[in-house]
Formats: C-alpha cells, structure tokens, sequence
C-alpha cells in the first residue's frame, strides 16, 4: 500500500499523519514463522528532516509506534500462540520511498521493522510433563539445573578437584 508524500514534497504540510490500522497481506511471511499479522496499530508521521551530511538536502523521516500481536507456533507445542510487540521508531527511511513517484511503501517500512521482532523461540508451555516419551521427557531449564541433572555428581567431583 502506498502512501502519498506529494503534499509534504511540496511543502504544503509540515506533516502527513500515518496513523491507521494495517494488515500484512501473507505474501510476506515466506520463512519468518509468522502465521499472521493483522490489526497493526500504527500511530505517527512521516515528516521532513535534513540529511546528516547536507542541510540543503530534505529527506522522508517517519516517528511512530507500531503495536500489534503476531501469530506464531509454539516452539514447544506446535499451537498457535499471539506474541505481542511494540516498537517505537523515529529516523529517517529511504529504502522504502520512492522518490520519483513521491510515495511511501507503508507495507515493506512495517515489514522491515516487525520481521526484526519475531523470536527464534517463544512458548507458553508451562506445564512440560505432557511432553515425554518411551525413554525421554522435557524438562524446564531450572529443573535441569537444580535437581534434574544427571551430571550433578561429576559437576560435583570436578569442584572439589
């Protein structure tokens, strides 16, 4: 989805309200682990800034909070499970202007920054004695480390070496 920055180009509004409700259409996830990302909640602007090295030269800046939840699969269950995030972002954007057209690809600017919130693992599994097998069972991290560990005894030996 584009957004138009041609009244901002033109100096007839100091800012262009982006503010609004956006869905990421699915053509995006591709490997992420993202099953879905709807309702994004974007409260801000895109303004004008000068560039770091030229005072003359204008570029497309933006300030905003984006909010929402994704939808993601257990990394231990496999269920879908919502994650939220929060990300509050105030630079200057480039790669997703086109400049000769004025426009801005809200899609791929909120792409860019959510993708970099998706965790590598994420569970709401609390209870892990459902999870076992014929001659295995998971374990939480403090159960192996206090009384689960079955190198505890040759942990033991080496301290006392």
């Amino acid at each position: 989805m584009d957004i138009d920055l041609t009244k901002l180009h033109n100096h007839g509004v100091e800012k262009l309200d982006i503010s609004n409700t956006y869905s990421i259409p699915d053509s995006y996830y591709g490997t992420t682990g993202i099953k879905k990302l709807d309702n994004i909640q974007v409260d801000g602007y895109v303004y004008l800034s000068f560039a770091d090295d030229d005072v003359t030269e204008e570029v497309d800046s933006i300030k905003c909070t984006i909010k929402g939840n994704m939808v993601l699969e257990d990394s231990i269950s496999l269920e879908l499970v919502e994650y939220p995030f929060s990300i509050e972002y105030d630079d200057k954007i480039e790669e997703n202007c086109k400049k000769n057209e004025n426009t801005l690809d809200i899609f791929s600017f909120l792409w860019e920054n959510i993708v970099l919130e998706v965790p590598l693992q994420f569970t709401k599994v609390t209870n892990f004695s459902k999870f076992c097998g014929d001659g295995w069972k998971l374990v939480s991290e403090n159960e192996l480390t206090n009384n689960n560990n079955p190198f505890s005894e040759l942990l033991d030996k080496m301290k006392e070496e």
